[in-house]
């Protein structure tokens, strides 16, 4: 079957065609499927042997000046969330995580006006002060900064920045992030990485976009030797004009991550809560996703971003919540130093 061909073929070499993605993309062969997720699996096992990292997400701020028509916190959203963390707050947050095993503190937030008006002095020195009094290494996802930023950020050793273009349609881009540049968010990625940086590059999926836009997105984000690549499914959000998109299911998403695998033997592959929670972790770690995100502790007051709320309040976006579930699997949630030594190699 010429479907599992390609697989035996990315599985050996990480080589496919635009024509042989699309045929993956497309197909509900149950037999296919079932080997293309255990090829996943198995390069998985091969390059990071029964280890599982997990991320703590700290979303400091939910302040944007963008109006992405996608996004819950876009700017004109009046029935979002809305909040500011301190140094103090988020310091205290980290501590937490690191405290509960995270391996990497995630800093995100929306394009907070107040940050671009002060240069990003504040999260710089939260760089700093993570580093020294929390010991974790550090992801950035401030959205769209400039390269004298890219190239500050890359001095006080920020491991990871994280910018996705969520699609490589050119047309579908404008339509969902309106008046941003495309290829200036392309160009900071890799001004980060030729800092010295690592990136993390995502796409989105059930936006409308075919198997050819796909195909297309997985070819380019090889081309930009990402360390870390991710796909969530699109989740309607109130308040948005996309709020009526109708949602799909996952099907497509799984597909996606087993086919990063295959593309990206190495990189890091994120199963994240913030779509369908803790009931969608198995099928993501099983599709060949090797770290957990969007880990929020219930009590920090934080927001997650395609699903606010859900199962932060409960405990289960945690790492004890998380444990057992990988436990089932076969897995195991990685040390920091483990961590830390992927880390090093990757560098």
């Amino acid at each position: 079957m010429r479907e599992k061909d390609i697989i035996r073929g990315l599985a050996e070499n990480g080589r496919a065609d635009r024509e042989d993605l699309v045929t993956l993309l497309q197909t509900e062969n149950e037999d296919v499927l079932e080997e293309l997720f255990a090829a996943a699996r198995e390069l998985r096992q091969r390059h990071f042997g029964d280890k599982i990292f997990t991320y703590g997400f700290v979303y400091f701020s939910t302040y944007c000046r963008n109006n992405c028509n996608f996004c819950f916190f876009r700017r004109d959203n009046g029935d979002t969330i809305r909040y500011r963390k301190n140094r103090e707050e988020v310091l205290a947050i980290a501590k937490e995580l690191a405290d509960s095993g995270v391996n990497l503190i995630d800093l995100t937030l929306g394009e907070d006006p107040e940050l671009h008006k002060e240069g990003f002095r504040s999260m710089l020195d939260l760089v700093d002060d993570i580093h020294a009094e929390v010991d974790r290494p550090v992801m950035i996802s401030p959205g769209v900064i400039s390269d004298e930023l890219i190239q500050e950020f890359a001095r006080r050793n920020a491991e990871f920045y994280a910018l996705y273009q969520e699609t490589y349609n050119r047309g579908l881009f404008k339509k969902l992030r309106i008046h941003q540049d495309y290829d200036e968010r392309l160009h900071a990625k890799i001004k980060a990485r030729e800092c010295g940086m690592l990136i993390e590059e995502g796409l989105m999926t059930g936006l409308g976009e075919t198997a050819g836009d796909i195909a297309d997105a997985l070819l380019a984000m090889r081309e930009l030797k990402p360390s870390q690549v991710r796909v969530m499914t699109f989740v309607p959000q109130n308040g948005t004009p996309m709020e009526d998109f109708e949602p799909q299911n996952h099907d497509m998403e799984l597909k996606i991550i087993a086919l990063m695998r295959l593309l990206n033997h190495q990189a890091l592959i994120p199963a994240s809560l913030d779509v369908e929670g803790i009931e969608g972790l198995e099928s993501r770690i099983n599709a060949g996703c090797n770290v957990v995100t969007s880990i929020i502790p219930p009590t920090s007051g934080l927001a997650g971003v395609a699903q606010s709320t859900m199962d932060v309040g409960e405990g289960y976006r945690t790492v004890a919540g998380v444990e057992p579930r990988l436990k089932a699997l076969g897995l195991r949630v990685a040390d920091s130093d483990e961590y830390k030594a992927w880390l090093k190699e990757a560098r």
